[in-house]
């Protein structure tokens, strides 16, 4: 296979900032051994950064541009890290996903900067791989009927929209809705600077007619 070009790294600043408290946050959640999917892994910033805290889980990056996707090759290369696998072709939307089961899922900053297919797509995908227990791990805005939006969360949520109308802030409720279709319960809602929201869901397991749960 031929070596990742290591000036194909990118880099977001924003990533810089926010990959330390996510860590803090959703490392502890995270299983003690498996393998961890991470949907829309951007520049690849985020998953090798948590790889290098948790070596004793393997992480398998995924994101549907090939640019963020040589990325990521190239930020794994560069940290010498052995338990982050070559990024796979995954666009969330899609009906077939290119990995079978997985252990925890994590999606930071995908569900606002993309159509909605993007997120039932997410649930759906996530509801089908996890077993009982499992968690996906969200990292973003989000609109809530109940906490007034923060001016810069307004300003942004229209930049998106002029952007492209399919994308925007999404209703904290409805993307909780959705989970709930595939079996996924919304455990903890975490508050995170600059106005972001960290979401853990939980795969529920479902009852056989005999009263036995099952994955």
């Amino acid at each position: 296979m031929t070596a990742p070009d290591l000036d194909a790294r990118r880099s977001a600043p924003a990533t810089l900032k926010n990959r330390g408290p996510i860590g803090d946050l959703l490392l502890p959640l995270l299983p003690r051994s498996g393998t961890v999917l991470e949907i829309a892994s951007g520049t690849g910033e985020h998953v090798v950064h948590f790889a290098r805290r948790a070596p004793h889980l393997v992480f398998q990056p995924s994101d549907p541009s090939p640019a963020a996707r040589a990325s990521i090759a190239a930020w794994t290369a560069a940290e010498g890290l052995a338990n982050v696998r070559d990024p796979l072709a995954l666009d969330a939307a899609g009906a077939v996903w290119p990995v079978g089961k997985v252990d925890a899922i994590v999606c930071i900053n995908m569900i606002h900067i993309s159509p909605w297919d993007a997120t039932v797509g997410l649930m759906r995908g996530a509801g089908a791989r996890l077993p009982a227990d499992g968690i996906l791990f969200t990292y973003g805005a989000y609109l809530r009927d109940d906490v007034e939006t923060a001016p810069s969360n307004v300003a942004f949520d229209a930049d998106l929209r002029r952007q492209d109308p399919r994308f925007g802030l999404r209703h904290l409720a409805e993307v909780a809705a959705e989970a709930a279709k595939n079996g996924l319960v919304l455990a903890r809602v975490e508050e995170m600077p600059a106005n972001n929201l960290s979401l853990v869901f939980r795969k529920v397991a479902t009852v056989s007619p005999r009263g036995v749960p099952v994955p």
